[in-house]
Protein backbone atom coordinates (compact mmCIF):
# COMPACT_ATOMS: atom_id res chain seq x y z
CA UNK A 1 0.00 0.00 0.00
CA UNK A 2 2.90 2.37 0.76
CA UNK A 3 4.40 1.68 -2.65
CA UNK A 4 1.13 2.48 -4.38
CA UNK A 5 0.74 5.67 -2.42
CA UNK A 6 4.28 6.77 -3.23
CA UNK A 7 3.85 6.03 -6.88
CA UNK A 8 0.65 8.03 -6.95
CA UNK A 9 2.27 11.01 -5.28
CA UNK A 10 5.24 10.85 -7.66
CA UNK A 11 2.94 10.66 -10.70
CA UNK A 12 0.97 13.61 -9.47
CA UNK A 13 4.03 15.74 -8.95
CA UNK A 14 5.65 14.89 -12.28
CA UNK A 15 2.57 14.66 -14.51
CA UNK A 16 2.90 16.95 -17.53
CA UNK A 17 -0.81 17.57 -17.35
CA UNK A 18 -0.20 19.81 -14.32
CA UNK A 19 1.84 22.29 -16.35
CA UNK A 20 0.24 25.69 -16.66
CA UNK A 21 -2.66 25.82 -19.06
CA UNK A 22 -2.49 22.12 -20.13
CA UNK A 23 -5.15 20.70 -17.85
CA UNK A 24 -7.56 23.49 -18.55
CA UNK A 25 -7.10 23.19 -22.31
CA UNK A 26 -7.74 19.42 -22.34
CA UNK A 27 -10.75 19.82 -20.12
CA UNK A 28 -12.18 22.56 -22.30
CA UNK A 29 -11.67 20.47 -25.48
CA UNK A 30 -13.26 17.34 -24.05
CA UNK A 31 -16.09 19.34 -22.60
CA UNK A 32 -16.73 21.06 -25.91
CA UNK A 33 -16.84 17.73 -27.80
CA UNK A 34 -19.17 16.23 -25.22
CA UNK A 35 -21.49 19.23 -25.41
CA UNK A 36 -21.49 19.01 -29.23
CA UNK A 37 -22.48 15.36 -29.21
CA UNK A 38 -25.13 15.96 -26.60
CA UNK A 39 -26.49 18.91 -28.58
CA UNK A 40 -26.68 16.78 -31.74
CA UNK A 41 -28.58 14.01 -29.96
CA UNK A 42 -30.85 16.57 -28.32
CA UNK A 43 -31.55 18.19 -31.71
CA UNK A 44 -32.39 14.81 -33.30
CA UNK A 45 -34.67 13.77 -30.45
CA UNK A 46 -36.43 17.15 -30.55
CA UNK A 47 -36.93 16.83 -34.31
CA UNK A 48 -38.21 13.25 -34.23
CA UNK A 49 -41.81 12.56 -33.18
CA UNK A 50 -41.55 10.48 -30.04
CA UNK A 51 -38.11 11.84 -29.18
CA UNK A 52 -35.56 9.48 -27.63
CA UNK A 53 -37.81 6.42 -27.91
CA UNK A 54 -38.14 6.89 -31.67
CA UNK A 55 -34.40 7.42 -32.04
CA UNK A 56 -33.70 4.21 -30.13
CA UNK A 57 -36.17 2.32 -32.31
CA UNK A 58 -34.53 3.67 -35.49
CA UNK A 59 -31.06 2.64 -34.31
CA UNK A 60 -32.35 -0.85 -33.54
CA UNK A 61 -34.04 -1.02 -36.94
CA UNK A 62 -30.84 -0.04 -38.78
CA UNK A 63 -28.93 -2.65 -36.78
CA UNK A 64 -31.46 -5.35 -37.68
CA UNK A 65 -31.39 -4.37 -41.35
CA UNK A 66 -27.60 -4.61 -41.44
CA UNK A 67 -27.74 -7.93 -39.59
CA UNK A 68 -30.31 -9.24 -42.06
CA UNK A 69 -28.36 -8.02 -45.08
CA UNK A 70 -24.91 -9.28 -44.15
CA UNK A 71 -25.01 -11.80 -41.29
CA UNK A 72 -28.21 -13.77 -40.60
CA UNK A 73 -31.46 -13.79 -42.55
CA UNK A 74 -34.70 -15.57 -41.63
CA UNK A 75 -36.54 -17.57 -44.27
CA UNK A 76 -39.92 -19.27 -44.11
CA UNK A 77 -40.25 -22.81 -45.47
CA UNK A 78 -43.04 -22.70 -48.10
CA UNK A 79 -43.33 -26.38 -49.05
CA UNK A 80 -42.83 -29.91 -47.80
CA UNK A 81 -39.81 -30.65 -50.01
CA UNK A 82 -37.46 -30.81 -47.00
CA UNK A 83 -39.67 -32.79 -44.61
CA UNK A 84 -39.37 -34.16 -42.08
CA UNK A 85 -36.41 -31.99 -41.08
CA UNK A 86 -37.99 -28.74 -42.26
CA UNK A 87 -41.76 -28.45 -42.15
CA UNK A 88 -44.09 -26.04 -43.91
CA UNK A 89 -44.15 -22.77 -41.99
CA UNK A 90 -40.85 -23.29 -40.18
CA UNK A 91 -38.62 -20.22 -39.97
CA UNK A 92 -34.95 -20.98 -40.48
CA UNK A 93 -32.02 -18.70 -39.77
CA UNK A 94 -29.59 -18.63 -42.68
CA UNK A 95 -25.94 -17.93 -41.96
CA UNK A 96 -24.89 -15.56 -44.74
CA UNK A 97 -21.24 -15.55 -43.61
CA UNK A 98 -20.83 -19.34 -43.86
CA UNK A 99 -19.31 -19.18 -47.34
CA UNK A 100 -17.99 -15.61 -47.43
CA UNK A 101 -14.39 -16.12 -46.30
CA UNK A 102 -13.08 -18.88 -48.54
CA UNK A 103 -15.27 -21.70 -47.22
CA UNK A 104 -17.33 -23.68 -49.75
CA UNK A 105 -20.63 -25.53 -49.37
CA UNK A 106 -20.13 -29.14 -48.33
CA UNK A 107 -22.10 -32.29 -49.05
CA UNK A 108 -24.95 -32.54 -46.57
CA UNK A 109 -25.31 -28.79 -45.97
CA UNK A 110 -28.83 -27.37 -46.17
CA UNK A 111 -28.54 -24.20 -48.25
CA UNK A 112 -30.79 -21.41 -49.43
CA UNK A 113 -30.10 -20.18 -52.95
CA UNK A 114 -31.52 -17.88 -55.58
CA UNK A 115 -33.01 -20.17 -58.21
CA UNK A 116 -33.79 -17.45 -60.75
CA UNK A 117 -32.96 -18.75 -64.20
CA UNK A 118 -32.35 -22.29 -62.94
CA UNK A 119 -35.27 -23.50 -60.82
CA UNK A 120 -37.64 -20.59 -61.29
CA UNK A 121 -38.07 -17.20 -59.63
CA UNK A 122 -37.35 -16.89 -55.93
CA UNK A 123 -35.27 -18.53 -53.21
CA UNK A 124 -35.15 -22.29 -52.58
CA UNK A 125 -33.92 -24.50 -49.77
CA UNK A 126 -32.33 -27.88 -50.56
CA UNK A 127 -29.60 -30.23 -49.36
CA UNK A 128 -26.23 -30.29 -51.11
CA UNK A 129 -25.55 -33.77 -52.50
CA UNK A 130 -22.71 -33.06 -54.90
CA UNK A 131 -20.09 -30.31 -55.14
CA UNK A 132 -17.79 -29.31 -57.98
CA UNK A 133 -16.26 -32.28 -59.90
CA UNK A 134 -18.34 -34.86 -58.00
CA UNK A 135 -19.82 -37.82 -59.88
CA UNK A 136 -23.37 -38.40 -58.57
CA UNK A 137 -25.30 -41.51 -59.59
CA UNK A 138 -28.63 -42.97 -58.66
CA UNK A 139 -28.85 -45.63 -57.87
CA UNK A 140 -26.50 -48.47 -56.89
CA UNK A 141 -27.59 -52.12 -56.74
CA UNK A 142 -29.09 -51.57 -53.29
CA UNK A 143 -31.01 -48.47 -54.39
CA UNK A 144 -28.72 -45.98 -52.68
CA UNK A 145 -27.28 -42.72 -53.91
CA UNK A 146 -23.66 -42.96 -54.98
CA UNK A 147 -21.14 -40.10 -54.90
CA UNK A 148 -17.65 -40.56 -56.32
CA UNK A 149 -18.11 -44.31 -56.23
CA UNK A 150 -19.17 -44.38 -52.57
CA UNK A 151 -22.73 -45.42 -51.66
CA UNK A 152 -24.46 -43.06 -49.23
CA UNK A 153 -26.99 -44.14 -46.61
CA UNK A 154 -29.47 -41.25 -46.45
CA UNK A 155 -32.03 -43.07 -44.30
CA UNK A 156 -31.48 -40.79 -41.29
CA UNK A 157 -32.88 -37.72 -43.02
CA UNK A 158 -34.96 -38.90 -45.99
CA UNK A 159 -38.73 -38.61 -45.62
CA UNK A 160 -40.09 -41.92 -44.28
CA UNK A 161 -41.01 -44.22 -47.13
CA UNK A 162 -39.02 -42.25 -49.73
CA UNK A 163 -36.10 -43.67 -51.65
CA UNK A 164 -33.12 -41.67 -52.96
CA UNK A 165 -34.89 -41.15 -56.30
CA UNK A 166 -37.48 -42.73 -58.55
CA UNK A 167 -35.71 -41.11 -61.51
CA UNK A 168 -32.28 -42.51 -62.40
CA UNK A 169 -29.50 -40.03 -63.12
CA UNK A 170 -25.76 -40.02 -63.70
CA UNK A 171 -24.19 -36.56 -63.55
CA UNK A 172 -20.82 -34.91 -63.22
CA UNK A 173 -21.07 -31.66 -61.24
CA UNK A 174 -19.20 -28.79 -62.94
CA UNK A 175 -16.72 -26.80 -60.85
CA UNK A 176 -18.29 -23.88 -59.04
CA UNK A 177 -21.75 -25.47 -58.94
CA UNK A 178 -23.83 -27.72 -56.68
CA UNK A 179 -26.17 -30.66 -57.21
CA UNK A 180 -29.03 -30.32 -54.70
CA UNK A 181 -31.95 -32.50 -53.64
CA UNK A 182 -34.86 -32.18 -51.24
CA UNK A 183 -35.14 -34.61 -48.32
CA UNK A 184 -38.73 -35.39 -49.29
CA UNK A 185 -37.68 -36.76 -52.67
CA UNK A 186 -41.19 -37.64 -53.83
CA UNK A 187 -42.36 -34.07 -53.16
CA UNK A 188 -39.31 -32.08 -54.26
CA UNK A 189 -38.53 -30.31 -57.50
CA UNK A 190 -34.75 -30.20 -57.44
CA UNK A 191 -31.66 -30.79 -59.58
CA UNK A 192 -33.11 -34.05 -60.93
CA UNK A 193 -36.03 -32.21 -62.51
CA UNK A 194 -33.91 -29.55 -64.19
CA UNK A 195 -31.19 -31.59 -65.85
CA UNK A 196 -32.47 -30.41 -69.23
CA UNK A 197 -32.93 -26.78 -68.15
CA UNK A 198 -30.38 -23.96 -68.45
CA UNK A 199 -27.51 -24.85 -66.16
CA UNK A 200 -28.37 -28.55 -66.25
CA UNK A 201 -29.99 -28.48 -62.82
CA UNK A 202 -26.78 -27.26 -61.17
CA UNK A 203 -26.77 -24.29 -58.82
CA UNK A 204 -23.87 -21.81 -59.05
CA UNK A 205 -22.13 -21.42 -55.70
CA UNK A 206 -22.28 -17.66 -56.30
CA UNK A 207 -26.09 -17.82 -56.08
CA UNK A 208 -26.09 -19.44 -52.63
CA UNK A 209 -27.52 -17.03 -50.06
CA UNK A 210 -26.17 -18.99 -47.10
CA UNK A 211 -26.38 -22.11 -44.97
CA UNK A 212 -29.49 -22.86 -42.92
CA UNK A 213 -28.14 -23.33 -39.39
CA UNK A 214 -31.16 -23.02 -37.09
CA UNK A 215 -34.88 -23.62 -36.99
CA UNK A 216 -36.01 -20.58 -34.99
CA UNK A 217 -39.78 -20.93 -35.18
CA UNK A 218 -42.06 -22.48 -34.01
CA UNK A 219 -40.45 -22.78 -30.61
CA UNK A 220 -41.37 -26.45 -30.20
CA UNK A 221 -39.34 -27.21 -33.33
CA UNK A 222 -36.37 -25.04 -32.38
CA UNK A 223 -33.12 -26.84 -33.16
CA UNK A 224 -29.71 -26.51 -34.74
CA UNK A 225 -29.31 -28.09 -38.15
CA UNK A 226 -26.29 -30.38 -38.28
CA UNK A 227 -24.53 -31.76 -41.32
CA UNK A 228 -25.33 -35.49 -41.41
CA UNK A 229 -22.47 -37.96 -41.22
CA UNK A 230 -23.77 -39.90 -44.23
CA UNK A 231 -21.40 -38.09 -46.62
CA UNK A 232 -18.35 -38.17 -44.36
CA UNK A 233 -16.77 -41.17 -46.11
CA UNK A 234 -17.30 -39.87 -49.64
CA UNK A 235 -13.86 -39.43 -51.22
CA UNK A 236 -12.85 -36.20 -52.89
CA UNK A 237 -13.53 -36.16 -56.61
CA UNK A 238 -9.88 -35.46 -57.40
CA UNK A 239 -8.77 -38.47 -55.38
CA UNK A 240 -11.30 -40.66 -57.16
CA UNK A 241 -10.09 -39.52 -60.58
CA UNK A 242 -6.49 -40.10 -59.56
CA UNK A 243 -7.21 -43.59 -58.31
CA UNK A 244 -8.96 -44.44 -61.56
CA UNK A 245 -6.00 -43.10 -63.50
CA UNK A 246 -3.53 -45.13 -61.45
CA UNK A 247 -5.60 -48.24 -61.97
CA UNK A 248 -5.72 -47.74 -65.74
CA UNK A 249 -1.96 -47.48 -65.90
CA UNK A 250 -1.45 -50.49 -63.61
Amino acid sequence: MDTEAQSTERDRSSSPSDSPGTSGENSDTEGSEGRSRFALVAWITDWLPGGFITLTALVCLVFLLLLNAFVVQPFQIPSGSMENGLRIGDRVLVNKLAYRFGAEPRRGDVVVFDGTGYFGNGDYVKRVVGVGADHVVCCDKEGRLQVNGRSVDESTFLFPGDGPSTVPFDVRVPDGTLFVLGDHRSDSSDSRDHLGSPGGGMIPVADVVGRADWIAWPTDHWTRLHRPSAYARVPAAEATASEKGDGAHG
